[in-house]
């Protein structure tokens, strides 16, 4: 049921969301109500009750942009996905929209549309905003862990930097997107007997996604090589909207600057036709959310310099795919090394030693092979913030169980079909992480592996049906036959 609960089904949801409502779900907090923000916040239970908090202002939602407070629904799928995935207790989660107003004109325009209709409020007043937000959750439920999710470009990256020093906190499209794709790069490379020293990225995109992914690159090569940031930086190529970004391109963010080409570009091409025959990338990404634009003619291009060249096409819903699996093998005899933001089924060709039919496996590069392990390895750990170190072993942990390390025809990442088994291994590194960096507060912690694992697998929950027995009417409790009722916090008999 994965690809009906989340990608690609969940971005028409939330395209509709006025339209199909049936009643509130989450919290919805508003700018123009900045007062209730506790208030609203404070009816979801007690200090004790929440582990897990998902936040979005609905701006930046998957490919389809600016939402609204229709994406409250990427917090409960997310959610969800925590539960499926990790085991979190439903009754311990909060979905949240922080809604700003919207600068998407159909939105403001519809009817039906249920949110804010104003056009997005920016700046300090934003700003105050999320701060009320997050310094009202951490006051309420100070044991819980903050997963930031599909923030705009211009707000990601900044709110994520800004608290990350202060709670436990994670932004999915930053972290979570550069961890799974870093995992599928390292499974690609193992296959293709290469190095993080070997590569040469272009990432197609230079969103919160795609410099997500470089920063995550970035730092493993920067550890691997035992070089500055600066220096691993240079393996890396980011090509946006006005083309490969270099000093002379016009108003980068702080974060594109890094990667920003010092190099002489003023008399070539910044196309990523030109980028890819001048660079030759032996690893290209895509988080354009440009439908087909990795063409033959560049594919071919990559696959001329690079013997196995790893291609992935990460935009989603499955619309907006850089490009198909399918094509991709063909246009690459069977040798490219792909993963996809989206679920795609096996591919066929004549790609065997003598030519024999095999049959390619394609990895989904989805974020819930790892988020849900590191959100679960925070919250049983109570950790206090959420480390680099902690980030660094997630990636080991996915790459680790990765099935193309014994079967080359096999996907670069983990199935959803064992995403509970990665989840575990994936929070035990994580906690092993936070112990070794001193932000676990959870006293008596096994050390042996074996037993770490059994003891977070005891705290997943199951979605297990109680047994139910029959009993007579007489002698029966209260509950069993029918008679308790909740008015608000008082139980009284029924009449």
């Amino acid at each position: 049921m994965l690809s009906v609960v989340y990608t690609p089904t969940e971005g028409e949801a939330i395209q509709n969301y006025s339209r199909i409502f049936r009643r509130p779900e989450g919290v919805f907090l508003n700018i123009e109500d900045i007062d209730r923000v506790h208030h609203d916040l404070s009816l979801w239970g007690t200090a004790e009750d929440i582990d897990y908090i998902v936040v979005t202002d609905g701006e930046e939602i998957l490919g389809i942009g600016d939402q609204g407070c229709g994406g409250i629904l990427i917090s409960i799928a997310k959610l969800v996905l925590m539960t499926i995935c990790a085991g979190i207790h439903p009754n311990r989660v909060l979905p949240v929209v922080l809604d700003c107003g919207t600068d998407n004109e159909s939105l403001l325009k519809d009817p039906l549309y249920l949110g804010l209709r104003r056009n997005r409020v920016r700046g300090e007043r934003y700003d105050k905003f999320v701060e009320t937000f997050v310094n009202s959750a951490r006051q309420l439920y100070p044991k819980a862990y903050i997963h930031f999710e599909d923030f705009g470009f211009s707000n990601a990256r900044r709110i994520l930097d800004k608290w990350r020093p202060e709670i436990p906190c994670f932004n999915d499209d930053v972290q979570g997107t550069g961890c799974v794709t870093l995992a599928a790069i390292l499974a690609a490379l193992h296959v293709s007997n290469q190095k993080l020293g070997d590569l040469r990225m272009v990432v197609f995109g230079a969103g919160t996604a795609g410099v997500g992914i470089a920063d995550q690159v970035r730092d493993a090569i920067m550890t691997e090589r035992g070089i500055s940031r600066e220096e691993a930086a240079k393996q890396i190529w980011l090509i946006d909207k006005p083309g490969l970004l270099t000093i002379e391109t016009e108003n980068l963010s702080d974060v594109q600057k890094r990667y920003a080409r010092s190099e002489d570009w003023s008399d070539k091409k910044r196309d990523l036709l030109s980028v890819v025959k001048e660079v030759k990338p032996n690893v290209l990404v895509g988080t354009s959310t440009v439908p087909k634009a990795f063409t033959e003619e560049i594919v071919r291009a990559m696959a001329s310099h690079s013997e196995r060249p790893i291609i992935l096409p990460l935009s989603n819903p499955t619309r907006l795919h850089e490009a198909v699996p399918a094509d991709l093998l063909q246009w690459t005899d069977g040798k490219a090394l792909v993963a996809t933001g989206s679920p795609f089924k096996p591919v066929k060709g004549p790609w065997g030693a003598n030519g024999e039919e095999v049959e390619i496996t394609v990895a989904e590069c989805n974020n819930s092979v790892v988020f849900p392990g590191i959100g679960l390895g925070g919250v049983l750990s109570r950790a206090k913030l959420v480390t680099d170190k902690m980030l660094v072993a997630a990636v080991g942990g996915v790459a680790e169980l990765s099935p193309a390390l014994s079967d080359p025809t096999g996907p670069l990442l983990p199935g959803v079909d064992v995403v509970r088994d990665v989840s575990v291994r994936v929070a035990r590194k994580v906690i092993q992480a936070a112990m070794e960096d001193g932000v676990a507060t959870v006293e008596g912690i096994p050390r042996d592996e074996s037993d770490l694992d059994e003891w977070i697998r005891e705290q997943m929950w199951d979605p297990v049906y109680r047994p139910l027995k029959y009993v007579v009417a007489k002698g029966a409790s209260r509950q069993a036959r029918g008679e308790m009722r909740v008015v608000g916090s008082v139980e009284r008999d029924g009449e």
